[in-house]
């Protein structure tokens, strides 16, 4: 009777293990072997270099370094300082301006980047020690930045994504188009706030003097707007245009952002051979770390399935008359949780493989879930105490700025993550709409 619960022991032990700190990729590579062999034979690990060999075939793999590669060396080029300044000078008269074109930036970095943690440095350093000179609310100005900084998780091309449709096999295109509108939603939503506190609280977000924006409209103001803002918005659309229009795979588009990332940087005058290598060396690393714990998620995988874990675990939701959103809400419950003590690499490899199966029975589109995953560990990321992106925040801020100061102007902001996730949950129609549209 025991040795039934075997992978959900094995599974607690992962998770205990990895919030004491030992390296993700060893402790699932490890222990899983260390089960492997104490349960069946070394021989079994046969099946384990199939896999392994079966996941370097995957094509659409290879878009994570390119994707990588293409958000740090835009990172480097200075793209984010000049987007700022320039939306900053075109909202300057509004109430909240600043704040709106650093919502705008943030989505626009996203989008050409799509990692969180280079996008809520990069934006805390570059406009929070501005905004606090303009005189905005040291909550408002934190919130904005730590919120824009994590809409990488959901605009595309979202590195979440490419995993997350890789983890359950379904087309990583389909989950772009699938995000383009809660994305979009999710940003409309953080401008309104911001304009509706620029109006109650004035004092909290001042417009940008008269003399500034003379300064801006008399120093070769169109010049600025096509380097700063039109060549970036030409390289997101070749990037995402190439994909739904069926032009590029993924794979391919992320090729075309890589080379186009390298172009805009050269147009800023920032690009170098030290820049490249600091690009490469970075992008090696990181794109290591996620394939070392690729190799681990399927070393577990493979002995979780073996020990009939799956199955346990499909018995235990039927014989527990769980429904498919009640399903949903205790994996969204136990993905945001983890959220707060592990990346998200290491929670779509370890939790979203033992659920998809299970929704995938239940007849649940897993596009859908899909969406629903990336906004919770959005939501997640942003959550005091331990959002990991108010943990960026804070290293790059000014000593003036409290961890209270982060907490208090973060809230709203989840607010309206949480709203938007539960109108996901309530609306599916919000996730399948452009994708049904494009189809016909």
């Amino acid at each position: 009777m025991i040795s039934e619960y075997l992978p959900l022991l094995l599974f607690a032990l992962v998770f205990l293990l990895i919030l004491f700190g030992y390296p993700v990729a060893f402790t699932l590579g490890g222990l899983s072997i260390l089960a492997g062999v104490l349960m069946y034979d070394i021989d079994f690990f046969y099946l384990l270099s199939l896999r392994i060999y079966g996941t370097m075939h995957n094509f659409v793999l290879i878009a994570v370094p390119l994707f990588v590669f293409m958000g740090i060396m835009l990172e480097k080029s200075g793209l984010a300082e000049s987007l700022l300044d320039t939306m900053a000078s075109l909202f300057g008269r509004m109430k909240g301006g600043l704040a709106v074109s650093v919502v705008i930036v943030g989505g626009m970095l996203a989008a050409s980047t799509g990692i969180v943690g280079a996008t809520v440095i990069t934006m805390g350093m570059i406009s929070l020690p501005t905004m606090l000179k303009r005189g905005y609310s040291p909550t408002l100005a934190t919130g904005t930045i730590a919120s824009s900084g994590t809409l990488g998780q959901i605009i595309p091309p979202s590195v979440v994504l490419v995993l997350l449709g890789t983890v359950l096999n379904v087309s990583v295109g389909d989950l772009f188009t699938a995000a383009i509108v809660p994305g979009v939603i999710l940003v409309g939503l953080y401008i309104i706030y911001i304009i509706a506190v620029s109006y109650l609280r004035p004092d909290a977000a001042p417009s940008i003097s008269k003399e500034e924006r003379q300064n801006f409209w008399s120093e070769g103001a169109w010049k600025k707007i096509v380097v700063a803002f039109v060549l970036p918005f030409l390289l997101i659309l070749l990037v995402l245009g190439s994909i739904f229009a069926g032009i590029a795979s993924p794979t391919e588009a992320a090729a075309v952002g890589a080379i186009g990332s390298i172009l805009l940087t050269v147009v800023q005058k920032k690009f170098s051979l030290t820049i490249l290598k600091e690009v490469m060396r970075d992008t090696t690393f990181l794109t290591c770390m996620v394939f070392m714990i690729l190799v681990g998620a399927t070393s577990f995988s493979l002995v979780f399935r073996a020990m009939g874990g799956d199955r346990l675990l499909s018995d235990l939701i039927t014989q527990g008359g769980f429904s498919p959103h009640l399903f949903l809400a205790v994996v969204l419950l136990v993905v945001f949780v983890a959220g707060f003590f592990i990346d998200f690499i290491e929670i779509i490899f370890i939790i979203v493989p033992v659920a998809a199966p299970i929704f995938s029975a239940m007849g649940v589109d897993l596009i859908w879930i899909g969406i629903l995953i990336a906004l919770n560990l959005q939501t997640s990321f942003l959550t005091p105490p331990f959002g990991f992106s108010l943990f960026y925040l804070k290293g790059v801020a000014p000593p003036e700025i409290k961890t209270s100061h982060l907490y208090r102007g973060i809230v709203p902001f989840v607010a309206i993550q949480i709203l938007l996730l539960v109108a996901v949950i309530v609306f599916p129609e919000i996730v399948s709409w452009l994708p049904d549209w494009l189809d016909n």
